[in-house]
């Protein structure tokens, strides 16, 4: 990223902390994680899964939501194909608590998406540009003027735009082909594109298959996998919210103390051989982060934000500093309790 980019990014996060005094819903009362006397705030628990999210996996499949909240309360879940798919699930209120990228929540916060981050589950390395594997392209420089496959609003395509202009690149110099992650992988595979810019644990099953290669990874264009909650949830439903919390930050101790099965999950659940899943969890997904959303996570973001803006893909930087101010609820996460489930 350029220099001026970055420091107007970072001027831009300074300010917008100084004039909010601190991180949106810092000091406030931890919500309570179990029933009052009159039961849970609501009868349905609407939440995704999503092959991107091992801890989504866990929770699911050992039924810890459905134990706790017995017969009172109907969980929904519902898969997440990208985070754009489970942004425009929250925002159509078909889910309550959804995974995206970071860089995905800021997107749709910044356009009056109204979502906060509840938890941060995973520091990912998931993206990266493939080109097929019989291809003579081998740089980034070279995909000027190429059909680079890519789903918008999600973080492979954040990582596209940043990789691009790291290398002297626009969009204006290549062809978008806006297709879903797996369709992504079908068009690189077939040779309908000349690049994707690709997703875990798609972008590893592809590569393990000998069908692509990659010609650039960089984790630091990799945003932190949040977990989001709509307002509504959030203001009226805080024990609920609480109690997804707590399953998740038991869910990460879970997959930490066990590897080996939650890859077993991961490859159940995405259709893929147990030795790419291994690869996937071990290599290119970090569990152990602070799940508390914060300051590092704002980092990210502001280097992400103005590429949006740049893009047009946000209209301009006061969306991006007013998002940056109220993105971030960490209450949920000081509070989580895993031995409450």
């Amino acid at each position: 990223m350029k220099k001026s980019i970055l420091a107007a990014a970072a001027a831009a996060v300074a300010a917008t902390l100084a004039l909010s005094g601190c991180v949106a819903g810092e000091g406030t009362p931890a919500a309570a994680d179990k029933p009052s006397e009159e039961g849970w705030s609501a009868t349905t628990l609407n939440i995704d899964f999503a092959t991107y999210n091992p801890l989504s996996l866990i929770i699911k499949d050992q039924g810890w939501l459905e134990e706790a909240l017995g017969d009172d309360v109907t969980v929904n879940w519902v898969q997440s194909a990208g985070s754009n798919k489970a942004n425009e699930a929250l925002r159509a209120g078909a889910i309550d608590v959804g995974s995206t990228a970071g860089s995905a929540a800021l997107l749709a916060r910044s356009n009056g998406s109204p979502i906060k981050v509840i938890d941060i589950y995973s520091q990912p390395n998931w993206a990266a540009i493939l080109v097929p594997a019989d291809s003579g392209i081998s740089s980034v420089e070279e995909l000027k003027g190429k059909h680079i496959a890519a789903t918008k609003g999600t973080d492979p395509y954040f990582f596209l735009l940043q990789t691009l202009e790291e290398h002297g690149l626009t969009l204006d110099d290549v062809v978008v082909e806006n297709l879903q992650h797996a369709d992504g992988k079908a068009a690189i595979e077939a040779g309908a594109v000349d690049a994707w810019s690709g997703l875990d644990p798609l972008l590893s099953t592809s590569v393990a298959n000998g069908a692509s290669k990659i010609i650039y990874d960089n984790i630091d264009f990799n945003s932190y996998g949040f977990l989001n909650a709509t307002e509504d949830f959030i203001e009226n439903h805080a024990d609920l919210a609480q109690l997804v919390v707590n399953a998740y930050e038991k869910a990460r101790a879970w997959a930490v103390e066990n590897p080996e099965e939650t890859a077993e999950i991961l490859a159940e659940v995405a259709g893929i051989d147990i030795a790419i899943a291994t690869a996937v969890i071990a290599d290119r997904t970090n569990l152990e982060v602070d799940p508390v959303p914060g300051q590092a996570q704002l980092d990210v973001l502001a280097i992400i934000g103005p590429v949006f803006v740049e893009a047009g893909d946000v209209p301009n930087q006061g969306a991006i500093d007013d998002a940056l101010a109220s993105l971030l609820e960490p209450k949920f996460a000081k509070a989580a309790d895993p031995s409450a489930l």
